[in-house]
């Protein structure tokens, strides 16, 4: 039996510890954002990774699990923390440019970008024609967000550039996802896959911060709640839990629930911020949503449904 074929679907447990973890994800764009002033958000995340990196590699050898660094891991190890940086080097500037409810709604199209990979890459994961259309819905939003705002104020001149980072970022999260599920990491402990991330983020962006010249740091109360809130929930907590979810249940079944995150970073930046929503961007998030759901959600409606039948 491989891997693959022994995770399960989502159960209440896995329901509730995703509501969490979206609840985390929405609000890091937030945090970044908030503390942008004081410390490049580039900065902010190459920061907060080596921290957490410490606290990563220290549980990985009390755990006993630095074997899991050998044996043919540190290949892929290398590209998700590629991937990681990469994702979140697209986040981060694309902060400069756009808004935090505006980053919420297109990195979390990641769930898209997994579907599709696994589709080609797993049998058992193949799309349904509702999840094409799914699919065909998400990218229509983001089509709509995109040409409607060209008509918006001269404020949103720029935002387009954050907006397609954004979206690089979501891609690059998928590529992240897929790696993992198709190599060697898909066994090894979430501490390993954490560690890998965190290292490849922290090395990654340091240079690119510095090589920008974005290292100015103002000490701030908000910048040190940001920080905080940053290493212990977005890069400890919610990295190894979502990694350890990976190895037990089907990763397009989890992503039914991870639609609430844009919800939670559209909330966020809109109470906390007070980000303006514009029309076009709102008729889009609705459609990437729901294009999002259709595609993560399609089993278990159609589990519920033939319950139903039966």
């Amino acid at each position: 039996m491989t891997g693959a074929a022994a995770r399960r679907p989502v159960d209440g447990r896995a329901a509730a510890m995703m509501i969490g973890l979206c609840a985390i994800w929405g609000l890091q764009q937030t945090a970044l954002k908030a503390a942008a002033p004081d410390m490049a958000p580039v900065l902010q995340i190459a920061l907060r990774s080596g921290v957490a990196a410490l606290f990563i590699a220290a549980l990985v050898f009390a755990r006993r699990e630095s074997h899991a660094l050998r044996g043919g891991t540190w290949k892929p190890g290398i590209a998700i923390g590629a991937l990681f940086a990469l994702e979140y080097f697209f986040m981060g500037e694309g902060l400069r440019f756009t808004s935090a409810s505006h980053m919420g709604i297109f990195l979390y199209t990641a769930p898209i970008f997994t579907a599709l990979g696994l589709h080609f890459g797993l049998p058992e994961e193949r799309l349904s024609p509702l999840q094409w259309l799914g699919i065909a819905a998400a990218f229509g939003g983001v089509a709509v967000s995109f040409l409607g705002g060209a008509g918006e104020a001269s404020h949103r001149s720029s935002a387009w550039i954050g907006d397609l980072m954004g979206i690089g970022a979501g891609a690059a999260w998928g590529a992240t996802t897929l790696t993992l599920r198709f190599s060697r990491l898909s066994q090894a402990p979430s501490t390993v896959t954490t560690l890998y991330q965190l290292l490849g983020a922290f090395v990654l962006l340091s240079l690119l911060a510095l090589t920008a010249g974005q290292t100015a740091v103002t000490i701030t109360p908000m910048l040190a709640l940001s920080m905080a809130f940053q290493i212990v929930f977005v890069s400890l907590i919610s990295l190894l839990v979502w990694f350890g979810m990976l190895r037990i249940y089907l990763a397009s079944r989890l992503g039914v629930l991870s639609f609430m995150t844009p919800l939670f970073g559209v909330g966020f930046g809109v109470v906390l911020l007070g980000e303006r929503l514009e029309p076009a961007f709102i008729g889009g998030a609705v459609m990437v949503m729901a294009g999002i759901l259709l595609v993560s959600g399609h089993e278990m409606f159609r589990a519920r449904q033939a319950k139903r039948t039966g």
